[in-house]
């Protein structure tokens, strides 16, 4: 299958990182085909201008330029995986943006005569997440985690019924240790070479 793994985070050599290059793996022993999309090494733009908004709610289907090839890769998708740290309970900024701006009307849905909601992203079969937390699980649990909303609540909207959805997280960084991080990593990368 044609996987594509959206990563964020702005330092190289992080945890998030690891995982990066573990779900590569476990997806490339799997037989996948993998693209990866690394916003910060993209130094990716996540602001919509006024030109985009205009077009956007004008015309309905606009790519920008900057975002063709991520709108390629996404359409051809039948695996996304999204590897990011939270932080203040969600995404970060630029992988939000990304989603903004790259999921527009003519890749992520379109709407039909009678103005409903059709899925764009029609070869999609697997959402997979895969994240990191400083705050313990029930912490997380109280106050929600609205990145996981974003990916399988609003993301759904955008792909067939029929999307497997799956979440990996590993709470409680600012006290992991050397063996827990590296168990997590193992099991991001065993469980994608099953995928």
């Amino acid at each position: 299958m044609r996987a594509v793994v959206v990563y964020c985070h702005p330092v190289e050599g992080s945890f998030c990182s690891s995982l990066r290059d573990a779900a590569c793996r476990g997806l490339r022993a799997a037989g996948h085909d993998v693209t990866l999309i690394d916003l910060a090494a993209d130094n990716f733009n996540p602001v919509m201008n006024n030109d985009e908004w205009i077009l956007y709610n004008q015309s309905g289907v606009h790519i920008p330029s900057d975002v063709e090839a991520y709108a390629s890769a996404v359409r051809d998708a039948e695996i996304l995986v999204f590897v990011y740290p939270t932080w203040w309970s969600s995404v970060p900024a630029q992988l939000k943006g990304w989603m903004e701006r790259v999921l527009v009307p003519g890749v992520g849905f379109s709407f039909t005569r009678n103005n409903k909601l059709r899925p764009g992203l029609r070869k999609l079969k697997h959402v997979v997440v895969v994240t990191t937390f400083g705050s313990p699980r029930l912490y997380v649990r109280l106050i929600n985690d609205n990145g996981s909303r974003l990916f399988h609540r609003s993301l759904r909207s955008a792909s067939p019924r029929l999307v497997r959805n799956r979440r990996w997280v590993h709470y409680k960084m600012d006290k992991s240790t050397p063996e827990s991080r590296a168990a997590f990593q193992k099991k991001i990368e065993t469980k994608l070479a099953r995928l």
